[in-house]
């Protein structure tokens, strides 16, 4: 597909590299990537082996430094987890986490989620998450945010009734767009029943660096979990 034919709503905006890599996560991405590399079109459950224990599948789009995802295999070894990042920083330290901790459950999808998304089958997943993602602030941005409309009839594609999703975000105003566009979406309940339930986070969550840094500057998060009802 050439540029001319690509929508504004196909681009990529995100970054895809930062500062250079040091030599040891380097080496993870040439020799350690390739195996854990998720590939589009199959079914999830087949990147983990036919002969792996592994029951759920997880899946977190936008996993940052990778230390949410690294933590939550490593609570969880019967599940199989997919990440989801462009940025190859980002998927790197994310190697790192997998390679020190010796975790063998999580496979890597490193680039734009929105194709291999679409490419997955129907109810293949038992959760989601998207966590602090970029808001795009900009009115005229919307549209780039990875809870639009679109995204979300993906979600709801891929989830199984009563699966979770999970958002977090350190941004209220992008937080409250998202909340209105799953509260409009027919396949999604909010779980919420009090105030606390979107203060607080979930009782097994892991705190990332961004998050603590968010905290330190005053910003306060807001959680949100929903719930894929049955069609």
């Amino acid at each position: 597909m050439s540029d001319a034919e690509i929508t504004e709503d196909q681009r990529w905006y995100g970054r895809r590299h930062g500062r250079k890599l040091r030599p040891r996560r380097q080496h993870l991405v040439e020799t350690l990537l390739p195996a854990l590399r998720a590939e589009p079109g199959a079914d999830p459950s087949q990147y983990f082996g036919a002969d792996s224990d592994i029951g759920e599948i997880w899946m977190e789009i936008g996993f940052g430094a990778g230390e949410h995802l690294a933590g939550q295999a490593c609570r969880h070894p019967h599940v199989g987890f997919i990440g989801c990042e462009p940025f190859v920083n980002g998927v790197a330290s994310l190697l790192a986490h997998i390679d020190d901790a010796s975790i063998g459950n999580i496979r890597i999808h490193d680039n734009d989620a929105r194709p291999f998304i679409a490419a997955l089958p129907d109810r293949c997943l038992d959760r989601l998450y998207v966590l602090y993602s970029d808001p795009w602030p900009k009115a005229r941005h919307h549209r780039r945010r990875l809870t639009c409309r679109a995204n979300l009839d993906q979600f709801a594609r891929l989830l199984r009734p009563g699966a979770a999703f999970r958002f977090a975000s350190d941004h209220v105003e992008f937080a409250t767009w998202t909340l209105e566009n799953v509260l409009r979406h027919p396949a999604f309940a909010w779980s919420a029943r009090r105030p606390a339930d979107w203060r607080t986070p979930p009782d097994d969550w892991i705190e990332t660096r961004y998050e603590g840094k968010a905290k330190a500057k005053g910003l306060k998060p807001v959680y949100l979990t929903f719930l894929r009802g049955a069609d």
